[in-house]
């Protein structure tokens, strides 16, 4: 028989608040050391040691890597894109989408748990939080409401705070100084002389730093990020994971260091919880495979810490497969089934493009060229006795070095190209990584071809200037019309 249905009214508004959004309780994760924190210091430095050491780099008396969006130029060392050079950036993004799909195939989130931005600030924010104040138990103490807010408490949060803020405020600081160069950027701020965008995009990346690694860290993770949501598509049970093994484990419960715990029915997880008290986002590895896991491997460490404390086996907690716990398989077998079809695929894919992206940057023309016909003037005839038509070709010298550029012209018999001013067009200087448009004149003989369109080729010849002698050569060979009128 079924009970009396509660009365609506007398259930508490908290309680229905609650059923409807997720109350989010404070992490405060645990130190731990082993071969995976390890690995993630390592990442930690790399990663920041490029991010905040490259726009400081210098490359033939200009920044090395500036993404210049006013002038509409990417300098990268010796290379310099422009606009027209989009299918490289498109390249790239395909290349970073693969190469994160096979990560992702063979060992799961990877990219998460080492080097993703908001792993690794949220990794020295929680680094500069334990030693302001203290580890775990200690800082639970501190937020706690037996810690009344005296003079020591309000020390130890503002220290934390203003080591988190100049933290934030320096990685604005550089964020901003990849697209404006980094030496005048420093100096405007010392000026007070920053511009309106370069001072809203320091403020908004120092805040966005400060608030997502300083509060809310695993919250980013677990409801910002997409890639959280659709890796279990990318995910197969040949994948290496961060894997509670349950056979071994199970059941779980606590016992004396002395005690046979297999004549117990006991599995080795002594359910001491200390992989979730070192877990970043919260969550319990012993459940199962999760989209909030980041895949960093704390878990693992500390498991192995208390396997040898307990002087059990390591490895209760550990970079496997879901086919090898499933099948007992040894670690071996688990590690052979990781080149299966899916993986070849995205390799083969991936050195492809790789290849053909290298290749086309090993043989790319620093000397682009675009004819553009006149729409004021198409044709006149000039002098009585010539057809003339209107061009400006805007010639742009992608190199490091000052190019000397002249033209032809063929398609017609005696073609002439002249300036606008009628004279004969002369070798034109480009300077380095700079464009220039010429607006000229192109003239035929009158009576040597019938009216309509002609197509016609202009030979653009580049000889690059290096130390004031003449390097390597450049052609350019664009296409255009010739139009003679009735």
């Amino acid at each position: 028989m079924l009970g009396a249905l509660p009365d609506p009214k007398v259930i508490p508004i908290q309680s229905v608040e609650e059923s409807l959004y997720e109350v989010r309780r404070k992490i405060y994760p645990r130190s731990v050391s082993g071969i995976f924190a390890r690995w993630r210091i390592v990442f930690v430095f790399l990663t920041q040691i490029l991010f905040y050491g490259l726009p400081w780099l210098s490359w033939n008396d200009r920044q090395a890597i500036l993404f210049d969006l006013v002038q509409r130029k990417f300098y990268i060392f010796g290379l310099i894109l422009w606009p027209q050079d989009v299918i490289y950036l498109t390249l790239l993004l395909i290349l970073s989408a693969l190469s994160l799909f096979l990560f992702t195939a063979v060992a799961g989130r990877l990219f998460c748990g080492y080097a993703c931005p908001q792993t690794v600030y949220t990794e020295v924010f929680m680094w500069i939080e334990r030693k302001v104040e203290g580890d775990r138990f200690a800082r639970i103490r501190l937020d706690g409401l037996e810690w009344p807010w005296n003079f020591n408490k309000w020390r130890l949060k503002i220290t934390k705070h203003a080591l988190w803020v100049i933290v934030a405020c320096w990685t604005g600081f550089t964020f901003v100084g990849y697209f404006t160069p980094i030496h005048i950027l420093a100096g405007e701020i010392m000026s007070a002389t920053l511009g309106p965008w370069q001072a809203f995009w320091l403020f908004f990346y120092s805040f966005a730093t400060w608030g997502n690694a300083g509060f809310m860290r695993e919250q980013v993770c677990k409801y910002m990020c997409p890639y959280a949501r659709f890796q279990s598509v990318m995910v197969d049970k040949d994948t290496f994971l961060v894997t509670y093994d349950t056979v071994r484990g199970e059941p779980r419960g606590g016992r004396s260091k002395s005690e046979n715990h297999i004549a117990s029915g006991l599995g080795d997880c002594v359910d001491c919880s200390i992989c979730v008290q070192v877990c970043p986002t919260g969550i319990d590895i012993r459940d199962g495979l999760q989209y909030m896991c980041i895949g960093c491997g704390a878990c693992i460490d500390a498991c192995n810490q208390v396997m040898d404390k307990m002087q059990y086996p390591k490895g209760l907690i550990r970079y496997t497969s879901e086919r090898a716990i499933l099948e007992r398989a040894p670690q071996e077998s688990a590690i052979r089934r990781i080149f299966r079809p899916r993986i070849i695929f995205y390799t083969a894919v991936i050195v492809i493009l790789t290849s053909v992206f290298l290749a086309s940057l090993a043989t790319r023309n620093p000397l682009r060229a675009d004819v553009m016909r006149d729409r004021g003037a198409l044709a006149r005839e000039v002098d009585g006795d010539r057809i003339e038509n209107v061009y400006r070709i805007q010639v742009m010298n992608s190199s490091e070095n000052a190019m000397r550029v002249n033209f032809k012209v063929t398609g017609l018999p005696n073609l002439q190209i002249l300036t606008s001013q009628g004279k004969p067009l002369m070798d034109v200087l480009v300077e380095p990584s700079s464009n220039q448009l010429i607006p000229i004149r192109v003239s035929s003989s009158l009576g040597e071809t019938t009216s309509g369109n002609y197509p016609i080729h202009f030979e653009v010849e580049g000889v690059e200037l290096h130390k004031g002698n003449d390097g390597v050569t450049r052609l350019r060979d664009e296409k255009s019309t010739f139009i003679v009128p009735r």
